[in-house]
């Protein structure tokens, strides 16, 4: 379990460690002050609150720093240091907003972060936080909104700015920061911040996105890029009004069997989708990508057992082969009620919402003119609205399609650009073979797609937190071993060596 032993000697490692030990509960100390402020990115009062403090906490650790705005929108947190001479420059992207909360399913407020002695689950009770020169466990664990996703890479980067100055250590590269207030908001206005500060993005290299959670064993983890994603919801008709089903049942239709037997047809046993050419445009990965892959551990029993399944889909292929392709879930159901609230009525509406995870070489539109075409060979009608009397009475079976306008292709960068290739051989520089490099990440976000096909610029996904971390649910947390990686890793890529330079100036 993180945090890793050093692989030989590496100088920020030693003085990322040596900070930790001495000024820890400081560092804890302003992780608690961040994640005090309420940061739903609606909420644009506290949200530029947020802005404010991280502007002025690496303000205070020479960085240049600006609030980048746009009326009515969260702002973009923008910093950036120059280094004499480097011939690179690293762009750190994090996300300081979060997801919604919903106070009464948590343990504690969520904005009032609480020091535990281990995870809940495994029985952790509160603690007080820590105060100067007490020692710190790696299994305490932080417990607010946002701990995990996304501010823990600010704090970490923060502490690691600190670890080299007090080290007198120098960046090798120039450093950039963007911070974005809106990204669980599916960031609606990047596109118009990139094109409006185009030329703050022009001269870097490599963008840093640090989001998400290591591999699920522990082991420390690189991805590079995300699964797109697009959405269609389906409205199926019975009669034109709620029946009681003792005097119509067997007689009308029931629309929730209706639903399901459409639903039903577009996957086989194995949970492979059966829509015609749905997996037609998948690009396939490299070879290099390929043998990356297979160096990625076995995890398939411990999955199965910590979410007590017996049975996956595709055969049993691995998790992360089946990763590359588009998937097609049912992330929604509706028709009637249940429990106590259940009726003797035969429903006159079925709704099922549709969710679509894409690769590289999948079209949004295109994906779900697949599901459509699969739609109308079995016999449906497909409207856009909700039908009237003549079309009812045209077609025994109506469905409305409520087609996602916000998809987004996936987007991935080639895990031997010789713009990357430095980066993964600075982290493994001191995590060793233990570093697992994956083609993907399961999840999508918008900004991988603007980053590299917009402004034509590499990335990579640099995780740290812990995968068992309760992103977007109540009780998020950030195990402490996870946070002190992440100092250790934001201190080796400021001061990675420039290998590979002269080769990414001759491509």
């Amino acid at each position: 379990m993180l945090p890793l032993v050093i692989q030989g000697q590496n100088k920020a490692v030693e003085a990322s460690r040596s900070w930790i030990k001495k000024e820890g509960p400081a560092i804890l100390s302003t992780y608690a002050q961040v994640l005090a402020l309420p940061n739903h990115a609606s909420d644009l009062v506290n949200i530029r609150k947020n802005a404010v403090l991280i502007k002025d906490l690496f303000a205070s650790r020479d960085f240049s720093m600006q609030l980048l705005e746009l009326d009515g929108a969260p702002p973009i947190v923008y910093g950036e240091r120059k280094v004499p001479n480097a011939q690179r420059t690293l762009c750190f992207y994090v996300h300081y907003d979060g997801q919604p909360v919903d106070p009464s399913t948590w343990k504690n407020a969520p904005f009032t972060p609480v020091l535990y002695d281990n995870a809940m689950y495994k029985g952790g009770k509160p603690i007080p936080f820590p105060k100067a020169n007490e020692p710190i466990s790696d299994d305490w664990r932080i417990y607010a909104r946002s701990a995990s996703d996304d501010k823990a890479p600010i704090i970490a980067l923060l502490a690691a700015i600190d670890a080299l100055k007090a080290s007198k250590l120098a960046y090798t590269s120039n450093i950039k920061l963007f911070f974005d207030g809106e990204e669980e908001s599916s960031s609606p206005n990047m596109q118009v911040y990139l094109d409006k500060y185009k030329t703050l993005f022009d001269d870097i290299t490599v963008w840093l996105l640090c989001d998400g959670p290591v591999f699920q064993t522990g082991d420390p983890s690189l991805k590079f890029g995300g699964r797109g994603v697009t959405d269609m919801e389906l409205t199926v008709y019975g009669a034109s009004r709620p029946l009681h089903s003792g005097h119509y049942g067997n007689y009308a239709p029931d629309p929730g069997f209706m639903l399901s037997q459409l639903l039903a047809s577009m996957k086989d046993a194995q949970g492979n989708v059966t829509i015609d050419k749905y997996y037609d445009s998948v690009e396939p990965i490299s070879a290099f990508e390929r043998e990356q892959l297979r160096k990625v551990p076995n995890i398939e029993k411990h999955i199965k057992e910590d979410l007590e399944l017996n049975f996956t889909e595709g055969g049993g292929a691995p998790l992360f082969d089946r990763l590359l392709l588009p998937s097609l879930t049912v992330k929604g159901l509706y028709s009637g009620n249940v429990g106590s609230l259940a009726r003797n009525v035969i429903p006159n509406i079925a709704i099922g919402a549709l969710s679509l995870r894409l690769v590289k070489g999948n079209d949004p539109e295109k994906m779900l003119d697949l599901v459509e075409a699969h739609i109308r060979n079995q016999g449906w009608h497909i409207v856009y609205e909700d039908p009237n009397h003549e079309t009812r009475m045209n077609f025994p079976k109506i469905v409305k399609v409520d087609r996602d306008k916000h998809g987004f292709v996936a987007a991935k960068v080639p895990m031997d650009h010789p713009a990357i290739l430095p980066v993964i051989e600075a982290v493994r520089s001191f995590t060793g073979d233990k570093l697992v490099l994956l083609p993907s990440e399961g999840g999508s976000n918008g900004v991988f797609t603007l980053i590299f096909d917009g402004l034509k610029k590499p990335g990579i996904s640099v995780n740290m937190v812990n995968h068992d971390n309760n992103q977007h649910a109540e009780d998020e947390n950030v195990r402490i071993g996870n946070l002190w990686y992440g100092v250790d890793l934001m201190s080796v890529l400021l001061t990675m060596p420039p290998a590979g330079l002269e080769k990414i100036k001759k491509k």
